[in-house]
């Protein structure tokens, strides 16, 4: 019964995700660009036999490169086919990897899950984190398409989620050869709700290295800056009436050093946001896209860029992560970390709940209660390069423990997919 109610509802849906995307395209108009690829439209040349990855939108493309180069040497030479859910998402996919084909997954409905299919005929497929979709899985086991979750994870809202539709989701599970679980916790919860083949190899973002044309573009970023201190911001977010980098600036108020804040919204449609919140506080504000030097005066810079995140955090001294402070669950702490930066985030974790748990056991990162806390542990921090530089060491120590899921995924998908081929 659930299931021919699932099947109902995307019958009556495409109307109403048409009304959707046009309303996100106000504040984003890359929503309108490509919108046919996500129901269903025949592409015009699609790649067939390819290695397929799925990863939803920036995070989890970027987590794909490394664990797509330990792909591609067992399978030199195979096509490289990446879906995505988001405009943001799909621009990285382009940007990261040129040599593949880029498009949007559609939604999960039968017939356009079934036309996708038919049209790429992948060799397998790597989906990152938590993709169920249960059309897409289904077809994809009816059309004898191994498939295996990548740095898979479950936080304890989403098991429920899930275990309330267990009928639905189940049988759709069989469809993953293996699921490489990124913790223990993460595993248990999985096979809970019914995945089958899980093992815990590990996260792939901790193998992920900062591009040599980020580390350029820091360098520049640093010149424009001058010698200040830089406090970033990074990946900030808009949830439920909640402004992360209002909580942020309004802070900051009490700060009276030297230090440039860097704020980096997540999102492009709050780049203007930012910027006139900051002047609205009083602040002197400049922007990245100005293409000026910062004055010595100014007080907050607007990162307004997109796929440069990597650039900032190796032009900081200290680094925040949003998504933490509102109840998003935390963005990419490994990254700051990986640059070896002293990093904050908020009591909003779940998204990263063992790279969180991990880097404070580690003494890698610092937990802050609310943006209050923040300001007062960053000027700490801003005032003690002793601490700074202990955190920094404990976070390279932190990330060399952790490198190496990619490897093992990679392998343990090329046995299997020689063992299904033989």
């Amino acid at each position: 019964m659930l299931k021919l109610i699932y099947n109902l509802l995307w019958r009556i849906a495409p109307p109403l995700l048409r009304r959707y995307l046009r309303r996100r395209a106000r504040l984003a108009p890359a929503y309108l660009h490509h919108w046919d690829e996500r129901f269903g439209r025949p592409h015009p040349a699609p790649l067939q036999e390819a290695i397929w990855i799925h990863a939803v939108s920036v995070g989890e493309t970027r987590a794909a490169e490394p664990l797509i180069h330990a792909l591609q040497q067992h399978f030199p030479g195979a096509p490289l086919l990446i879906t995505q859910t988001t405009p943001t998402g799909r621009a990285a996919a382009l940007s990261l990897y040129p040599q593949a084909q880029c498009r949007y997954l559609p939604y999960d409905r039968r017939d356009y899950i079934r036309r996708f299919l038919q049209e790429h005929r992948p060799r397998f497929g790597v989906f990152m984190e938590t993709e169920i979709w249960p059309n897409t899985l289904t077809l994809c086991r009816e059309y004898h398409i191994p498939l295996f979750l990548a740095n898979a994870r479950l936080s304890e809202r989403s098991q429920q989620g899930y275990l309330k539709a267990r009928t639905l989701i189940r049988p759709a599970l069989q469809a993953f050869h293996a699921c490489y679980a990124q913790s223990e916790a993460d595993a248990e919860r999985l096979r809970q709700i019914g995945m089958p083949h899980v093992q815990v190899s590990g996260n792939s973002k901790y193998d992920i290295e900062p591009p040599g044309a980020m580390a350029e573009l820091a360098a520049a970023f640093r010149q424009r800056i001058g010698t200040r201190p830089v406090v970033l911001c990074a990946s900030t977010r808009f949830y439920h009436g909640q402004d992360e980098a209002e909580l942020l600036l309004r802070a900051w108020q009490a700060y009276h050093g030297d230090a440039l804040l860097v704020i980096v919204p997540r999102h492009p449609e709050r780049f203007q946001a930012a910027h006139d919140l900051a002047r609205t506080l009083g602040f002197r504000v400049q922007k990245r896209s100005d293409e000026a030097a910062v004055a010595a005066d100014t007080q907050v810079w607007i990162g307004d860029s997109m796929g440069e995140l990597f650039a900032y955090f190796l032009s900081a001294d200290i680094a925040f992560v949003g998504g933490s402070l509102v109840d998003c669950g935390c963005h990419n702490i490994i990254e700051p970390i990986a640059c070896g930066r002293p990093t904050l985030f908020g009591p909003s974790t779940y998204n990263f709940a063992a790279a969180t748990t991990g880097a404070l056991a580690a003494g890698a990162a610092l937990q802050v209660t609310d943006a209050a806390d923040w300001q007062t542990q960053t000027a700490a921090l801003l005032a003690d390069p002793a601490q700074r530089q202990a955190l920094s060491q404990h976070a390279r120590d932190f990330i060399r423990q952790h490198q190496g899921a990619s490897r093992r995924m990679a392998d343990d998908i090329a046995a299997k997919i020689r063992a299904v081929s033989d």
